[in-house]
């Protein structure tokens, strides 16, 4: 995993990712978090996401995926179903849904540029070694990086 500092929702409009990824609840919520301008930027993450079936536990491993075109710049915006829900004290992340998510993005974009933010383990409350290990297991040979904003 190579880290970079930057904001990932402007690096993926700039056209430096094929492919971003971010942690979604399965109750169609995207009101903080990254996920708040992922579904104001790119409307079409939101949409894939509320045509999943809204609480269902069994989302939970799987994603939905947003094609967004804009001028010069396509892009898929993954939602990664790795908490049940948003409300209370964490970590609400589930480990084995991180899991489940990323091999379903390796299998699916084998050849993509893939950008991420540290998922599930803000607002989810989980522990970032954990998941890291996780995502690289899953990511193994592919090109990604981790997006972190400057200072943290």
């Amino acid at each position: 995993m190579e880290r970079i500092e930057g904001n990932l929702v402007e690096m993926a409009e700039e056209g430096r990712f094929d492919v971003i990824v971010h942690g979604c609840n399965c109750f169609h919520e995207m009101g903080a978090g990254i996920a708040k301008p992922i579904a104001a930027r790119f409307p079409e993450a939101l949409d894939a996401d509320r045509q999943t079936e809204h609480g269902a536990r069994d989302k939970l491993g799987t994603i939905s995926v947003g094609r967004v075109v804009r001028s010069d710049v396509a892009l898929s915006v993954v939602n990664a179903y790795t908490q049940f829900h948003w409300k209370g004290r964490g970590p609400l992340v589930d480990y084995d849904a991180v899991t489940g998510c990323f091999a379903a993005v390796a299998g699916r974009f084998p050849e993509a540029r893939i950008g991420y933010p540290m998922i599930g383990a803000g607002m989810a409350g989980g522990d970032w070694d954990e998941i890291a290990r996780r995502i690289d297991a899953e990511l193994s040979g592919l090109s990604h990086w981790l997006v972190v904003l400057p200072g943290d």
